[in-house]
């Protein structure tokens, strides 16, 4: 009977924890709207690096691309910075 009263113990604990895991899952609504946050984390810096570096190159006399290309490069890197601390907070 030790045995069987084991059993049931650890079919309970394991049920336990199928509910909670099911009442803590997330909806549809929840996980659109993190993936939609971890998109404007990444491509905001990339666009706010490329029209800062644009309008750097148009006061330079000729034609160059420099602070365009440097400004988007850091806007990448700062952009998956952003993403990676969020998703560890989270």
């Amino acid at each position: 009977m030790n045995e069987d009263e084991r059993l049931r113990q650890r079919l309970e604990q394991q049920a336990r924890r199928l509910r909670k895991a099911e009442s803590e899952r997330n909806t549809l609504l929840a996980q659109t709207v993190f993936i939609g946050t971890l998109g404007l984390l990444l491509v905001l810096p990339v666009i706010g690096g490329a029209y800062l570096g644009r309008w750097l190159d148009s006061l330079v006399a000729g034609y160059s691309i420099r602070w365009t290309v440097s400004l988007i490069l850091l806007g990448v890197f700062l952009g998956a910075v952003n993403v990676y601390l969020f998703i560890r907070e989270r």
